[in-house]
């Protein structure tokens, strides 16, 4: 069992999460997959950033969610709420431009359009949501309702 983590890359899938609108491919990251081995290697370099890694986590009062898009400015990163409580979190890094006089030795920082949406559940306040970006970290903050208590009514027993 401690061979799987590492086969997968110590990738997490979301396979069963209700939530994730993300479609799962086994084969991602392989040099054999199929769906890699068709592609260019300029879609390929992309690849890494259009599949942009978030952390979601719950708390007593809200979902956090936090993206890594380093180099990006605010004004390039979207975050919408769409019908049905649906997150997207979408933007671009563009390209740098390449300088005929330059010689590039290595590109490896990633470029590209990347899009992650998430069904946020039942109890997130969509009218209050915040999103704030620091030191290349974007944090999206959805509140959540209260959690009704049951009230305990005590019923008198005649007779």
């Amino acid at each position: 069992m401690a061979m799987i983590p590492s086969f997968f890359g110590g990738r997490r899938s979301n396979i069963f999460d209700p939530f994730s609108l993300d479609i799962f491919d086994p084969f991602e990251g392989f040099p054999f997959s199929g769906t890699v081995a068709n592609v260019p290697s300029s879609a390929r370099e992309t690849s890494a950033f259009a599949n942009a890694r978030i952390d979601w986590k719950e708390t007593p009062d809200s979902h956090i969610f936090k993206m890594d898009v380093p180099g990006i400015k605010k004004e390039e990163v979207k975050v919408e709420v769409e019908e049905g409580r649906v997150l997207q979190i979408s933007g671009e890094r563009s390209r740098e431009q390449e300088e005929k006089n330059d010689t590039w030795h290595r590109m490896e920082r990633s470029s590209g359009k990347f899009m992650r949406r998430f069904r946020l559940p039942e109890n997130a306040k969509m009218e209050e949501i915040k999103a704030a970006m620091e030191n290349g970290v974007l944090t999206v903050t959805v509140p959540k309702e209260e959690e009704k208590k049951s009230e305990v009514k005590a019923i008198d027993i005649s007779g």
